[in-house]
C-alpha cells in the first residue's frame, strides 16, 4: 500500500495513536497509518467534517461500529479501537501489509484461474463469518481487499450496514461503488448478504479480466448497466465463468450462499492447481538429454549396457581400450535361459570367448598349441600303455 507524507492540515494525534503517513483518502474521510504506545500498527479512518455534522450518519455509524466489533474471522481486519463522540469520529483497524487487490491487477495484469479461486473462497469464508455478526458489507471491491502474507483481508467496514436497511443515505443517493454495486443498492431496496455476494462475483471477475464486468463510464451510465444489463465475461476462465456469471445475477434469489461459493471456489482452486502442476510435470526437460540416453562418465569409459530380449551384454565402450564392435546375442531357446554368474555375465569356461551366434573360438592361440601338445602327449602314453600291456599277455 503507497504511503504519502502527513499534510499541513492533517492530525498528528488522533486517540491514543500517532499518526505516520496517509494510506489513502476516500468518500467517508482520510485513513492514516498509526501506532499505540506499544507499536502496535493501526489503519486510523479519520471522518469527513461534513458526515460528522449529520446525526443519522453518526447514528448508523455508531450501530456498525458495535456489529463490527463481533465480527471473528481471519479474513478482515480486526476493529481495534473507534471513537464515535469525537468532533469528527474515528475507527481504527488492524493494520494490514500488502497490496489491495486493485494495484495487483493494475501492475501485474489478470491472475490465473487458480490464484482467482484461491482469493475467492478465502474471501467467502470471511464475508461468512461477516454476515454472521448481522452486518452487510456493502462495498466490496477490489481496493477493499488487501493481499498480505497470511491471505487476502477485507478491509473498510465504514458504510456497512445491518442486514435488511437500506442503501440509500440520502433520497435517490445509493452508497457504494459503481460497477460494484448490485441491482438492489442502485434501486434503493434492503440489502442482505446475497448483496456482498453480487461485489464478490464482480471483484473476482475483475481479477480475472483486469477490468470490470459492467465496463467503463459515467456513474449514471455504470448504475444502468447493473440493473439493465448482462455483464461481459469472455475475459472469465471457463472453469470460473459460470460461477461468476451466477453470483452477478439480477435476483439476489438466484445468487449462490457465501458457504456454497467458499465450497465451490475450493474445489475449482485445488483442481486448477493441479492441473498447473501436472502441465509442469509433464513438460520436456531443458537439458536437451533423451530419455534413452546412456550416463557419461568414468562409467560410460569402462563398458556400456545394452538389454536385448532379457538379456544383458556388456561390451567396451566406443573409443575404450581393447573395444571391439557391439555384439547383439539372441538366445536360440527363449524358454531356457543360459546360466548367469554373479555381477550378470554368462557363464564360460576359462579361456573361450563367446562369439556372433554362440559360436566358440579360442581366446588365445599359444594356449591352444599347448592343449594341443599335452593332448598327443597323453595320446602317446595311453598307445605306449596298451602296447607293452598285449605284449606282457602275449
Amino acid at each position: 500500500m503507497a504511503m504519502m507524507r502527513l499534510r499541513r492540515e492533517d492530525p498528528r494525534v488522533v486517540g491514543s495513536f500517532r499518526l505516520h503517513r496517509r494510506l489513502g483518502a476516500g468518500g467517508m474521510g482520510v485513513v492514516y497509518l498509526g501506532s499505540d504506545r506499544r507499536g502496535q500498527r493501526v489503519a486510523l479512518k479519520v471522518i469527513r467534517p461534513d458526515l460528522a455534522e449529520d446525526q443519522e450518519f453518526r447514528s448508523r455509524f455508531a450501530r456498525e461500529v458495535s456489529a463490527a466489533r463481533r465480527i471473528r474471522g481471519g479474513c478482515t481486519a480486526r476493529l481495534v479501537a473507534a471513537d464515535l463522540e469525537a468532533d469528527r469520529p474515528w475507527f481504527a483497524t488492524q493494520y494490514v501489509p500488502g497490496p489491495s487487490l486493485h494495484d495487483k491487477v493494475a501492475e501485474e495484469g489478470p491472475l490465473s484461474a487458480a490464484d482467482v479461486a484461491a482469493i475467492g473462497a478465502a474471501l467467502s469464508e470471511g464475508l461468512v463469518a461477516v454476515h454472521e455478526a448481522g452486518v452487510v458489507h456493502r462495498d466490496l471491491k477490489p481496493s477493499n481487499i488487501l493481499l498480505s502474507p497470511k491471505g487476502p483481508r477485507i478491509i473498510d467496514f465504514g458504510i456497512a450496514w445491518a442486514t435488511g436497511a437500506s442503501t440509500l443515505t440520502h433520497v435517490g443517493t445509493a452508497v457504494g461503488s459503481p460497477g460494484f454495486l448490485a441491482p438492489e443498492q442502485v434501486r434503493g431496496a434492503a440489502v442482505t448478504p446475497a448483496t456482498d455476494v453480487f461485489a464478490l462475483g464482480a471483484t473476482l471477475a475483475y481479477a480475472a479480466m483486469a477490468d470490470s464486468p459492467f465496463g467503463h463510464g459515467s456513474s449514471e451510465v455504470m448504475l444502468y448497466r447493473v440493473v439493465h444489463e448482462e455483464p461481459q465475461l469472455h475475459g472469465v476462465p471457463d472453469a470460473l465463468a459460470p460461477l461468476v456469471r451466477a453470483c452477478l445475477a439480477k435476483d439476489p434469489e438466484e445468487r449462490p450462499s457465501t458457504l456454497q461459493l467458499s465450497m465451490r471456489l475450493k474445489e475449482i482452486a485445488a483442481r486448477e492447481a493441479q492441473g498447473l502442476s501436472d502441465v509442469r510435470a509433464s513438460a520436456p526437460r531443458p537439458s536437451g538429454r533423451a530419455v534413452d540416453e546412456r550416463p557419461t562418465g568414468r562409467l560410460t569409459e569402462r563398458y556400456t549396457e545394452r538389454s536385448t530380449q532379457g538379456r544383458v551384454q556388456r561390451t567396451p565402450a566406443p573409443g575404450a581400450r581393447g573395444a571391439q564392435p557391439p555384439r547383439v546375442s539372441s538366445p536360440r531357446n527363449p524358454a531356457r535361459p543360459p546360466s548367469r554368474t554373479g555381477g550378470g555375465r554368462t557363464a564360460s569356461r576359462p579361456g573361450v570367448r563367446t562369439g556372433a551366434g554362440g559360436s566358440r573360438r579360442p581366446a588365445n592361440p599359444r594356449l591352444l598349441r599347448q592343449r594341443i601338445f599335452v593332448f598327443v602327449v597323453v595320446t602317446l602314453i595311453v598307445l605306449l600303455g596298451i602296447a607293452a600291456a598285449q605284449g606282457l599277455q602275449g
